[in-house]
């Protein structure tokens, strides 16, 4: 089994997107990992993870909708990652 050595938080592709982007990271070692999209504001408009993940290369992919299912408007928006004391953010561009 191949384990990432680092964490990392890699750009989202396609990017620019829609209707949807996949974002990939790496975790290095058992952590609690929040995945959450933020607008240019800085108000979180969904969370994608939330939860304990074991070491090893992951993906998710945002469907481009908020937490309450809507999509949302064209634009810029901020990934950020945080898996025990490792934290990186990113920006990606939704156009509808």
């Amino acid at each position: 089994v191949i384990v990432p050595t680092e964490f990392v938080l890699r750009q989202n592709y396609p990017n620019p997107f829609n209707p949807s982007t996949t974002i990939r990271y790496d975790i290095s070692e058992p952590a609690r990992v929040t995945l959450r999209i933020y607008n240019v504001l800085g108000q979180e408009v969904r969370s994608l993870v939330d939860q304990v993940q074991s070491a090893g290369f992951k993906e998710v992919v945002w469907d481009g909708k908020n937490s309450t299912g809507k999509t949302v408007s064209s634009g810029i928006y901020i990934y950020r990652l945080q898996a025990g004391k490792y934290v990186s953010a990113r920006k990606m561009m939704f156009i509808k």
